[in-house]
């Protein structure tokens, strides 16, 4: 069998209709994330009136706003952006796990790819520098370049 390969450079990413679903809690680092994520997303094609972003109150709602959005009929893909910190007590193992499967979930029932770009990490500094404060490691970005890749790849997929 041979190897699938993709070149996001030459894909045609303006067919895409994308939907990004992000957490407010946290806010300052959802508003980075889901910029490195537009920002990504239209450089490399996708047109900006085909990205809808849908806020939630927190991680925790992120599933049920991304599962429905999946079943719409409208979206190629889905981006997950929000940031999990850890507190004074386990609750954030909870919630990153679970929303973590409940994703995973999505993606296996619809067949659409979700990119997964929550934080999850033991302190705000740390959340704001994975968000691209003070250098271009934007991991929103990363979530939206990762999920044109898989759109390339299922679209070699015969």
């Amino acid at each position: 069998m041979s190897a699938l390969k993709t070149n996001q450079a030459k894909a045609d990413n303006s067919k895409y209709h994308i939907a990004i679903v992000v957490s407010r809690f946290n806010n300052p680092i959802g508003e980075k994330l889901l910029k490195g994520a537009v920002d990504t997303l239209v450089a490399q094609g996708v047109e900006k009136e085909n990205i809808d972003t849908a806020w939630v109150p927190g991680a925790w709602e992120i599933p049920v706003v991304a599962d429905k959005m999946a079943y719409v009929g409208e979206y190629q893909g889905i981006i997950a952006l929000g940031a999990v910190i850890e507190g004074e007590t386990s609750h954030h193992e909870y919630i990153a796990n679970e929303v973590a499967t409940a994703l995973r979930r999505i993606t296996e029932k619809s067949k659409l790819p979700v990119a997964f770009g929550i934080l999850t990490t033991p302190t705000v500094k740390l959340a704001l520098a994975r968000a691209g404060e003070k250098n271009k490691n934007n991991k929103g970005a990363e979530a939206a370049s990762h999920l044109l890749e898989v759109l390339s790849v299922l679209e070699s997929v015969q």
